[in-house]
């Protein structure tokens, strides 16, 4: 009897992962969402994701973003309940003390913006540590969720355009480069979104 060869023994691989994914189209953006927004993300697999199946079918370019901020939405809001019923200590458990204390001063200064800007850049600016930091700190739920929606559908709305709009040539260019083109179109594009909203709060 044949034996299976070791590497299908071994655990689900995040190319696996991806292939699923774009095998089920946009319904799989929502678990991947799951997992990305978990204590144990997947860094970058959901910007892949949209961007591959918005080059796939150019069309619903949209529907890929909208799914993927759903799907990205739900898995923080799921975060974001865990921690709320741990408090503090949730953050204390999952961060070093020194890394708590950073997040929770920005969290007590930016409130709103600590949210939607994590939510808006991609990796390696970790967003999971302010999911929790908002969920320990009974942090308006309502809130919460407005800002997370606003930071992602900004993001995967670029993401999910540039998959469409270029297509094979963004591909190309990710193949090549890894995430510099990419992190490079993303931060030009959000940063005027940024400034705006800094200025705003000044203001008020």
């Amino acid at each position: 009897m044949p034996t299976r060869p070791l590497a299908s023994l071994s655990p689900v691989s995040p190319h696996n992962v991806m292939a699923w994914v774009l095998h089920l189209g946009g319904i799989g953006l929502i678990p991947l969402g799951l997992l990305d927004n978990s204590v144990v993300p997947l860094p970058g697999s959901m910007d892949v994701a949209t961007i591959l199946l918005a080059a796939r079918d150019k069309q619903l370019w949209f529907y890929y973003a909208a799914m993927a901020t759903l799907g990205s939405v739900i898995g923080g809001y799921v975060t974001y309940r865990i921690a709320r019923k741990g408090g503090e200590e949730a953050l204390r458990k999952r961060f070093s003390k020194r890394k708590v204390q950073k997040v929770l001063k920005t969290f007590e200064r930016w409130g709103f913006l600590a949210i939607v800007v994590p939510a808006m850049l991609p990796p390696p600016l970790p967003i999971v540590p302010f999911l929790i930091a908002a969920g320990a700190m009974q942090y308006s739920r309502t809130k919460f969720l407005t800002a997370l929606t606003i930071g992602r559908l900004i993001r995967y709305t670029i993401f999910a355009f540039l998959g469409a709009t270029y297509g094979r040539e963004i591909i190309s260019l990710f193949t090549r480069h890894g995430y510099a083109v990419l992190f490079v179109a993303l931060g030009a594009s959000v940063a005027a979104v940024i400034i705006v909203l800094l200025v705003r709060k000044y203001r008020k």
